[in-house]
């Protein structure tokens, strides 16, 4: 799913990659990192910011910015493509909200079996003393 995230709140930044290119590598900025400014953004709502923060708070900076990086191809574009799919599929995966967990009690034959369980674990164990 396509997001319109203003370009505002994105900004750009190539550098020089350390994949694969031999002599191309030091000569083309192929190297694409992409930072989007999320604490101010109109894209999330309230609900929909905090999951993002608690889910991926290992890509926000201190400034409150996500900042993805794409090396992986030799190309600047599709190092930028790569980048935005990222960064989509982010957003793509906190958009819906969890299902609250539903709190069941236990069967009443379930706790018999399990205290039953139990004891006959115990007599195993008794079984097995040296008897003096």
């Amino acid at each position: 799913m396509k997001f319109n995230i203003p370009q505002s709140e994105i900004e750009l930044k190539f550098s020089t990659s350390s994949g694969p290119g031999g002599q191309n590598v030091n000569k083309v900025n192929s190297k694409v990192t992409l930072n989007w400014k999320i604490k101010h953004s109109q894209v999330l709502d309230h609900y929909q910011y905090q999951r993002f923060v608690t889910r991926y708070a290992n890509k926000i900076l201190a400034n409150g910015e996500v900042q993805i990086s794409s090396e992986r191809h030799r190309s600047q574009k599709m190092n930028l493509d790569d980048c935005f799919e990222k960064l989509y599929e982010m957003i793509d995966s906190i958009l819906k909200a969890p299902k609250k967990r539903i709190k069941t009690k236990a069967t009443r034959s379930s706790v018999e079996k399990r205290i039953q369980s139990k004891k006959n674990k115990s007599e195993v164990k008794k079984n097995r003393k040296k008897i003096y």
